[in-house]
């Protein structure tokens, strides 16, 4: 069986028209020229070349790999053609400013297209994902003369952008990073390793612009003394002019779990004179730097895992309703049914659809805030979605990514023996579903961000969130509908629990912060489970009140439903484990651990 995908364009439209109302983010100046007539069309040919052009490298792309040969990153077979196709089309500048050759679209139809691009092929797509957020960082940060320089081929895409972070003894805890750089005649001698870099190297782009984290002489020790530098691959001239190779190389390959087509490399800078790099916004601030990217990039992850998703999904139910396995239970047919007939594996899939409808819910609801935060003319209605973004961000990254696995291997168990071998392609999506939630900041520091930094600075985008909820959930009762109601009940107890669980954590965490920190994963797993409901529940009352199509219509009650009832009851249970887990795990000693 060949696994076929099919960007779920029905789906997308109706986040953007109906749950995050994309008609109002138009009516602001910045956007006015995103029409629907051209989001439909941007959208639609995207879904065509996604489908005919770059999924039908997933697979195959996987199996062959990728190989370094005489210093050379080869990419799999049709990688080079398909991203020179994805340049010459314009894809790569979608979202980019207007003033380097960009088209200057929102962050949300970005989002739209990155979840069809991650989907059609998540390797290939990586390459993409950390351009845009090099970019990002550039644009924030960068002087004029480096804007210039940089930026209209990195927003085209003739260039590609990495992400330069973490080195042997430096992962997590970036502080501990040891690349050195020297001031040197206007520029700067980059030396160092670093290690799992994304798209290290490549030959799809014509050059590679690293953004490389070091330490200048005399800084201050720990993450208060880093900066952050631009190192091409090729050294560029004022005028974007491509010179000489820079002191710079892949030393090797990771050899990992999934993501084969994607490399990740070890860099090695300087093993001569020095790589030459130059100092990107000021110097010791290069977290605040980096940040800027680094927060692009997470919501792009839990965009993979929303992307991840739906291709685990569209495989399982095409599975399902091709695979004939055993006899209807209901006794009504006496001959052997398609697997989708069995409701065990009805839930399953039914699961699956409601989680990935409710990860797409969350992440484009980020995405608008981004636009609003950035765009909005009103300053009070800018500091709103900003306290939004800020807030929602590690819960989106992280709660999107630990589901997006979860339903991959949900995908598995769907396509039974047949899932476990590499041939329908659903091990390949468990596969490459592990690293999202471990890269760009694994889920844990994803949880400990929010609990340490975010509730305490964001208390009034908290209880405006909360108060939506809980708006939200009086409207749905108000409808009458009987579904809606049963979601709205079911939403309502789990949003005093989350209440009860955010008060208990805001005390904790400056009271008792490893307390705290012990319940901050299930603190955040808790939080994206009922702000996803919540965001469920306010799309089906939107389908009941304008239900131009009675199908579709029940489609995003029944998803609702489902959620708030097979997942709801249990995210309201963690109240407990939330307010009890550091009362055990403090009092653990290693061996007992």
């Amino acid at each position: 069986m060949a696994d076929r995908y099919r960007a779920p364009l029905d789906d997308i439209r109706f986040v953007l028209d109906k749950m995050i109302k994309f008609d109002q983010l138009t009516k602001i100046d910045a956007f006015k020229a995103t029409t629907p007539d051209l989001v439909n069309q941007v959208l639609q040919t995207a879904a065509k070349f996604a489908e005919e052009v770059v999924a039908p490298l997933n697979q195959p792309g996987d199996r062959q790999g990728v190989r370094l040969e005489n210093g050379v990153v080869l990419m799999p077979d049709g990688f080079a053609d398909c991203y020179h196709k994805y340049v010459e089309a314009g894809w790569a500048s979608v979202n980019g400013d207007t003033d380097y050759g960009g088209q200057g679209l929102p962050w949300t139809i970005s989002i739209a297209l990155n979840e069809i691009w991650q989907s059609a092929n998540m390797s290939l797509a990586n390459a993409w994902m950390l351009t845009q957020g090099a970019v990002e960082a550039i644009q924030m940060h960068g002087t004029p003369q480096q804007k210039t320089t940089y930026l209209p081929n990195l927003i085209s895409g003739k260039w590609s952008g990495t992400m330069n972070l973490t080195e042997p003894n430096a992962g997590s805890d970036v502080g501990a990073l040891k690349t050195k750089a020297v001031p040197e005649e206007g520029a700067w001698r980059i030396t160092g390793t670093k290690i799992f870099i994304t798209h290290g190297d490549q030959d799809m782009s014509e050059n590679i612009i690293h953004l490389v984290l070091a330490r200048t002489p005399g800084a201050p020790e720990g993450s208060k003394g880093i900066s952050l530098f631009i190192v091409p691959k090729f050294n560029v001239d004022g005028s974007g002019k491509i010179g000489q190779r820079n002191d710079l190389r892949v030393v090797s390959l990771e050899h990992k779990l999934g993501h084969m087509a994607s490399p990740t490399a070890v860099m090695s800078y300087g093993d001569n004179e020095g790589a030459i790099g130059f100092l990107l916004g000021k110097e010791n601030q290069g977290m605040a730097c980096m940040f800027t990217m680094m927060n692009n990039a997470r919501l792009n992850v839990a965009v993979q895992g929303l992307a991840i998703a739906e291709r685990s999904y569209q495989a399982a139910r095409q599975w399902a309703m091709e695979r004939i396995q055993g006899n209807d239970i209901s006794g009504k047919s006496k001959s052997k049914v398609t697997i989708i007939q069995h409701p065990d594996v009805r839930r399953m899939l039914m699961d699956m659809r409601s989680q990935t409808e409710a990860i797409r819910a969350l992440c484009y609801s980020v995405a608008e805030a981004i636009d609003l935060a950035q765009k909005h003319p009103d300053q009070e209605l800018r500091e709103h979605y900003r306290g939004y973004l800020e807030l929602m961000t590690p819960i989106a990254k992280a709660w999107s990514t630990d589901q997006g696995f979860d339903i991959a291997s949900t995908g598995v168990q769907v396509h039974g023996g047949m899932g476990y071998i590499e041939e329908t392609g659903a091990a390949q999506y468990l596969r490459d579903a592990r690293i999202t939630m471990i890269y760009e900041g694994t889920n844990g520091i994803q949880a400990l961000d929010l609990v340490r930094r975010k509730l305490p600075k964001e208390i009034t985008a908290t209880n405006r969130l909360f108060e939506a909820m809980e708006k939200t959930t009086e409207d749905m009762i108000s409808n009458g509908d009987p579904s809606l109601i049963t979601t709205a009940r079911e939403l309502q107890t789990s949003i005093k629990a989350l209440r009860k669980a955010t008060e208990w954590m805001r005390q904790t965490i400056l009271a008792e912060p490893e307390i705290a920190a012990s319940g901050a994963t299930q603190y955040c797993r808790m939080f994206g489970y009922i702000a996803a409901g919540w965001l469920l529940g306010k799309g089906a009352l939107q389908a009941v009140s304008s239900a131009n199509n009675q199908s579709f219509s029940n489609r995003k009650k029944i998803s609702a439903q489902f959620f708030a009832e097979q997942h709801l009851p249990s995210a309201a249970a963690l109240l407990g484990p939330i307010t009890t887990a550091g009362k055990t795990t403090l009092t653990l000693i290693n061996e007992e651990v």
